[in-house]
């Protein structure tokens, strides 16, 4: 197939409006949830957002040959397990953060025990949705296995718990609260797990389901891992700089909490140089895919001129 011919704001409008109109599908769950956690996972799943790791999956189906709409399912499971770990991140335990997208969080709104279901049922749902609707079988298996490897203790939630380690979260006969994060490379091998295994399942499951080869799955893992850190970057600097209006909660909370940042241990001039160095890398990996990988090109370079 041939790749859209919209420039990528356009384009991502159009997928962003595929993946809510097929997760409001995926919200429905019928009376046999209680109502209360269905409107719980619903109220942080159906929020908005950018939609960036969806898209990811789709514009990786389409840069590969593929049909975006056979990667809705996949794009759709992985923004459940984006939203269920944001409905985490954001309670007392972790972040303890009142507000997500401008809205209440979720345990603001529906109380910390819903809250903690609400993120199981969008982390179980998640795997529903790919085994179910992923075609045939031995792909729905191959893509579970990506994404659960992504999102379990070798990936996100081992970069999480990392995290809080690195905060000095457990050292409580000290009083904890100062970071033990020394060196880039301690902060890269965090956000490696944290952010980016996730962001390269979304690239390896859109390459699966249009049939990638495994040289070019491998290409997409590399563009992955490299947007992945030039993304959390983005995210540093922006909690440094940010406008709290745009961005839909508050900034400076990483400094207030004595978290080790990038801006933190390079400066904010040398970490824009090395999120540019990475999205060089990103693209460099995905030439090979020639004008169909342009939106994901394009993509890479939003991600760190990003405002919010």
């Amino acid at each position: 197939m041939s790749v859209s011919p919209l420039p990528l704001e356009t384009r991502l409008a159009e997928l962003r409006e595929l993946v809510e109109a097929r997760l409001a599908v995926y919200a429905r769950l019928g009376p046999d949830s209680p109502s209360r956690l269905t409107e719980s996972m619903a109220y942080s799943l159906m929020a908005g957002g950018k939609r960036m790791r969806p898209a990811l999956v789709l514009l990786a189906c389409e840069a590969c040959g593929g049909e975006p709409e056979a990667a809705l399912p996949a794009a759709c499971a992985i923004e459940m397990i984006h939203t269920y770990s944001l409905i985490h991140d954001d309670l007392p335990a972790m972040d303890n953060d009142d507000f997500r997208r401008g809205r209440p969080t979720n345990h603001k709104q529906f109380g910390e025990a819903t809250a903690i279901l609400a993120g199981d049922g969008l982390l179980t749902l998640a795997f529903e949705v790919l085994a179910r609707h992923v075609q045939p079988p031995a792909l729905a298996a191959a893509c579970v296995v990506d994404l659960a490897s992504a999102a379990g203790p070798l990936g996100m939630v081992g970069g999480q718990e990392a995290d809080l380690e690195g905060e000095g979260r457990f050292d409580s006969e000290t009083g904890g609260g100062a970071s033990r994060i020394a060196t880039v490379e301690q902060l890269e091998w965090i956000h490696k797990r944290k952010t980016g295994r996730l962001l390269c399942s979304a690239l390896t499951m859109g390459g699966r389901i249009a049939g990638a080869t495994p040289e070019i799955l491998r290409r997409l893992q590399i563009y992955g891992e490299s947007v992945g850190l030039a993304f959390q970057i983005a995210d540093d600097l922006l909690d440094v700089t940010g406008d709290p209006s745009r961005m839909g909660k508050a900034v400076r909370k990483d400094a207030d909490a004595q978290k080790m940042t990038y801006p933190a241990l390079l400066g904010e001039a040398e970490s824009r140089r090395r999120a540019e160095g990475l999205i060089h890398r990103a693209c460099d990996a995905i030439s090979e895919l020639g004008a169909r990988s342009r939106h994901l090109v394009d993509l890479a370079h939003y991600i760190i001129e990003r405002d919010h």
